[in-house]
Parts: C-alpha cells; structure tokens; sequence
C-alpha cells in the first residue's frame, strides 16, 4: 500500500482528491496538510510514501510559510528519500528548472485526471520521474536552445519511455534518438532531470 500525504490550502479540492485517491487498491492518504509549514511537519512525524504538494499554496508575511516548491526543497532537506509530486495550475516560467534541481519527482497540472494522477503517484514511488509533457514543452520553449528534433525527443522521452520507446515513437533509429538526448543534455545541463535509460 502507498502511503500518501496532500498539501493544498484548497480545503474541498484536497478532500475531495483523497476521497478519490482512497478509491485506488493500492492507495491510502495517511494525512491532509492546508499548508506548507504544515506539510512538512506532517511529512516528518507521519512518514508517507509520496507528498503530493499544490504549487501556489499563498505565503504570507510569515517566516514559516512555504508555497510548494518550498515544501519540495524542505523535504529534501530533511527526508531526502520522500518522493514529491507538484501539481499546479500554471507553470511560472524557470519554476519546473527550479523544482528539477530541488528534488521533484513528479510534476503535473492541478486539472490532471483522479486517475492519471494515481499512475502518478505508482511512477515516482517506484523511483522514476514524471513531468507533464505540455509543462515540459512550455519550460523548454522559453528561451530554448534546443532544435526542434531536440524537442519532439524530450517530449517522447518525458514519460521515462526507453530509448527504443522513443524511436518507435518518432519513427527515428535509436542512435539517431540517443544523439538528440546527448546534444540536448550537453546544451541544457542535469537541470532537465533527464535519466539515461538502457533500452531493453
């Protein structure tokens, strides 16, 4: 059974998530945070198998506050091993870069399916990484110095998909996929979270 923490100040969209989520075999929500500060106290004293944590929780004036990505950099702080989801409803230009190199193994949009949102929460519980493709695409457009063809193989490869996945995906041979990969790590550096996979 995975063990799941939500944090969201949105007292009827989090309820209203955990119900659905406890509908899944092999899901439990364990605890409900209505804020960052109390998520990672939470997070600390509970222990869940995966934090699924709102971006754009407010901070006010207050020493202790903690929007999403703060929640994120806390727990890998102090639980190093703790899988994070984000979910937002719109991505900030620099903040997926920025939740990449704080840890983040998922990152989703707020409106995603109950149930796309559950092979979510198996993906980053399993040790792989999930980033919405459109969150991606939109991140990497900005002020990108990728070829389109860099892209389309990021995009392809977004889910985790293996090389081979990836090829038969853009109807490309796998060394031609691999190129692309490696051009795109060396231009962009590890902030793409991008993993070497060995294709099957």
């Amino acid at each position: 059974m995975i063990r799941v923490l939500l944090a969201d100040d949105e007292h009827l969209l989090r309820s209203s998530l955990a119900a659905l989520l406890d509908f899944e075999d092999d899901l439990t929500v364990v605890g409900q945070a209505h804020c960052g500060a109390e998520a990672v106290r939470l997070a600390a004293e509970i222990r869940p198998d995966v934090v699924v944590t709102d971006l754009d929780m407010p901070t006010p004036d207050d020493a202790d506050a903690l929007d999403g990505l703060g929640v994120v950099m806390a727990l890998a702080r102090d639980l190093p091993t703790l899988p994070t989801v984000l979910l937002t409803r719109h991505a900030r230009p620099g903040v997926l870069k920025q939740a990449l190199a704080a840890g983040v193994r998922g990152f989703a949009s707020k409106s995603v399916d109950p149930d796309e949102l559950a092979a979510i929460i198996r993906t980053v519980h399993s040790g792989r990484r999930y980033i919405d493709p459109e969150i991606s695409s939109a991140a990497l457009v900005n002020d990108c110095p990728l070829t389109e063809r860099e892209l389309d193989a990021l995009r392809a490869a977004a889910d985790g998909a293996t090389v081979r996945e990836v090829a038969d995906r853009l109807h490309l041979a796998q060394g031609t996929v691999r190129n692309y990969l490696s051009q795109a790590m060396a231009k962009t550096g590890p902030t793409l979270g991008i993993r070497r996979r060995a294709s099957p």
